[in-house]
């Protein structure tokens, strides 16, 4: 028929697109916005908004988790973890009779003013007293025998501390024998070492997970 009706539609075609590789940056849902800071548990990418505390002996000093691994790190936290049963009853004591709250000695410390100009008064060779010697440091003065400050010990939150276990290695590793140990365990897990053998690779994902720990935390 010459004269027939014919459709013509006057909308344009609305359809989607399929994103280009070029627009992948745009569907990453787990992209940080700018001053969001990333999970610190290895592999995550999610954006942190909840901390913890990262050992008993550092409750000051936190991690910062998604809400996940917020809860995955507060169902395996246990803050009495290494102590023996004495430590334990002894510190559930101090909890009852001083709320957990440091105590203090009433007498002058030794780094005190009082302290200071006691030992100016009667340390070698002084103006005051110039004949007055103090070899065992009993004054404060720094004899010859006077005890030297010990080293301060490495302070490691838990991830950092398990993660250097699942090395074998001690809290006093250095970058250059963590890089060491882990290129060494990679070597012996991988299959392709192994003749194809898959049988250590849950011990060489965890290796893997524990060096990017490490990494986060600046210590490699």
């Amino acid at each position: 028929m010459a004269g027939a009706f014919q459709y013509k539609p006057r909308f344009v075609d609305i359809r989607v697109r399929p994103p280009s590789k070029d627009d992948a940056s745009e569907t990453d849902v787990n992209a940080l916005k700018p001053g969001e800071r990333a999970c610190d548990h290895p592999g995550c990418r999610r954006v942190a908004n909840a901390r913890a505390p990262k050992a008993r002996d550092m409750l000051h000093e936190h991690y910062w988790f998604c809400q996940p691994h917020a809860a995955e790190y507060n169902r395996n936290w246990n803050f009495f973890a290494g102590l023996s049963d004495a430590e334990i009853r002894r510190r559930q004591t101090d909890e009852l009779m001083t709320g957990g709250r440091p105590t203090w000695d009433m007498k002058a410390s030794r780094m005190s003013r009082e302290a200071a100009a006691f030992a100016a008064k009667f340390n070698k060779g002084g103006a005051q007293n110039p004949g007055m010697r103090d070899p065992f440091n009993m004054f404060g003065g720094g004899g010859h025998h006077a005890r030297k400050p010990e080293a301060e010990s490495r302070k490691l939150g838990k991830i950092e501390r398990n993660a250097l276990a699942d090395l074998d290695l001690d809290e006093n590793a250095d970058a250059p024998k963590i890089r060491a140990r882990y290129t060494e365990l990679v070597r012996r897990l991988h299959p392709d070492a192994n003749n194809g053998d898959r049988s250590g690779e849950n011990r060489l994902q965890r290796v893997i997970r524990s060096y990017q720990s490490l990494r986060k935390a600046g210590m490699v």
